[in-house]
């Protein structure tokens, strides 16, 4: 256990496991295994990656320096870092920010799995633990996860986890080369009567209506690159 600067008492990233999935602490041995996976899965990851403005992805990776700043959020108590694993191999990872007390309680939340892991499940089994975790384990009050409307494969993971759509952020975050759209989700403990992979797994989420949603979803991301 370590005491946060916000006056909270969390644990740092705990082992969670469903079947064949994993969520652990990402560790500063994970650099290799996750710079491999960066490299191998770039064409399916650059899009949908953080960029600066003015400035081009150099297509390099310092993992270490990454998985340091993350482990400093972790002993801070702002954020908690997980690695995802599949059958004990690294697939992704799983990454909770913003973690506030008081008043607000709450923690925002970002995901990617390697190309070789997608369809499988894997990732909507992860956020389900963390969110559980997050809900129950710390006490959170609210979890948000935003997503860019083109990413279908992260869409689906919160609509089948049964999260509330709350709106469209428009030019949230620089991605890709420019300021992207992102639509913003999110679970408060008032509305689960069960556990978020209980329900999951028990076929209880009502059905996600896309109706809701401002914008197409699911277009190609590089169309229009003012989006």
């Amino acid at each position: 256990m370590r005491a946060s600067r916000l006056g909270l008492v969390f644990d740092s990233a705990p082992r969670l496991s469903h079947g064949p999935v994993t969520v652990r602490g990402i560790r500063m041995r994970d650099a290799k295994a996750l710079e491999a996976e960066l490299i191998a899965n770039r064409p399916w990851l650059e899009r949908w990656e953080a960029t600066l403005p003015g400035s081009r992805p150099s297509g390099r990776f310092d993992t270490k320096s990454s998985i340091r700043s993350l482990l400093e959020s972790d002993r801070e108590g702002t954020g908690l870092a997980f690695a995802i694993e599949v059958d004990g191999e690294f697939a992704g990872q799983l990454n909770v920010a913003n973690i506030s007390g008081g008043a607000l309680s709450s923690s925002t939340l970002g995901y990617w799995i390697a190309r070789r892991f997608a369809g499988r499940g894997a990732t909507t089994i992860a956020v389900a633990l963390v969110t559980d975790h997050l809900m129950l384990g710390l006490g959170l009050h609210r979890v948000e996860v935003c997503i860019r409307p083109e990413n279908l494969a992260s869409l689906r993971v919160v609509e089948k986890l049964g999260f509330r759509y709350e709106g469209c952020r428009r030019r949230y975050i620089h991605i890709d080369g420019d300021w992207r759209d992102h639509l913003c989700f999110a679970l408060v403990r008032e509305e689960l009567p069960e556990l978020v992979l209980q329900r999951f797994l028990a076929g209880r989420v009502p059905p996600f209506d896309r109706s809701v949603y401002p914008v197409e979803v699911g277009g190609d991301p590089r169309a229009d690159r003012s989006a």
